[in-house]
Order: structure tokens, then sequence, then C-alpha cells
């Protein structure tokens, strides 16, 4: 869904084994705010499809840093600067992951 929306650095994190609040977090990159709050727009819609509510949503008014929490999936979808200023992958550095092109 993200790559429909040109994201850049989709990435899964399987964080089953190493932390209890959540079983995977999706990243997604987008190169503007515009970006950014079209691509999670576009993966709260698809899922809306098939019955899927987000039970929070942050950071889409500011299109900096979209938290999408699905409980056992939380989608992060990051302005570039923002990615790398947080580097979530690092901060979870030891979970299993699993890159995606378009």
């Amino acid at each position: 869904m993200a790559l429909e929306r040109k994201a850049e650095g989709v990435l899964a994190m399987d964080l089953r084994d190493i932390s209890s609040a959540t079983d995977f977090f999706l990243l997604a990159t987008g190169r503007s705010d515009t970006q950014v709050q079209a691509i999670a727009e576009h993966v709260i819609d698809e899922l809306k499809k098939g019955g899927v509510r987000p039970s929070h949503v942050e950071g889409l008014a500011e299109g900096r840093w979209v938290l999408i929490d699905y409980f056992d999936v939380v989608v992060h979808v990051f302005h570039t600067a923002a990615r790398e200023f947080y580097q979530l992958e690092g901060l979870w550095g030891d979970a299993p992951t699993r890159s995606f092109e378009g």
C-alpha cells in the first residue's frame, strides 16, 4: 500500500520476541510532508476497505512522522529527515527485518 504512493525505505520489523507493545513495525518514508500524509492516508483508507481500522493515529496533520496503531502492527510513515533523526531501525536493531521495494 505504501509503495503505491511511492514510499521509500519500506521495512517490516518483527518485534514479537523483543517487545510486548506490538508484534510488528512497518516503516516507510516520504520525501515531503504532503507525500507522508498521502502515504499514511492511503494505508488507512485501504485497510478500512478490508474492515480494519486503526486504534490511534497521530501526526497526520503535520506530516513529519505519522504513527498509525493497529495494535499488532504499528505503521510509521516518516519524512526523510525525521526517519534519519529518530533511527527506529537502530533502536530496534536486533529485530528481524524485511525490506520492500516498488
